[in-house]
């Protein structure tokens, strides 16, 4: 049974730091792209940040520079590291998995809410 846990989120005030943690397990981790979206309310779920299996990270342009996405295959566990928070950033931030298989695995969603 595959499962996705993601910790991390929660309320911060504008300029302020989150760390995003996605926790897999029952899917070989380490030949899968990971990446994280999210949703606003109102609009479409976007791709914040995404690291294949093999190759560069790919960013959104609107967290260029502020979010950082990390993988560490030994903990079958993928990051977002968000810092300069903005109120746009305000969302529900869903981790993505998706298998050599092209099998895709969503996890439930962490509310991240900028704001003073």
């Amino acid at each position: 049974q595959v499962q996705l846990v993601e910790s991390g989120g929660g309320l911060v005030q504008p300029g302020g730091t989150l760390r995003l943690s996605c926790a897999a397990s029952g899917i070989i981790f380490s030949g899968s792209a990971v990446a994280w979206h999210r949703q606003a309310p109102g609009k479409q779920r976007e791709l914040v940040a995404s690291i294949p299996a093999i190759g560069s990270t790919k960013y959104a342009d609107s967290v260029k520079g502020r979010f950082t996405i990390s993988r560490e295959n030994a903990k079958n566990t993928v990051y977002l590291q968000m810092n300069s928070l903005k109120p746009e950033d305000t969302a529900v931030y869903y981790c993505n998995v998706v298998t050599r298989y092209l099998v895709s695995y969503w996890g439930q969603g962490t509310q991240v809410t900028v704001s003073s």
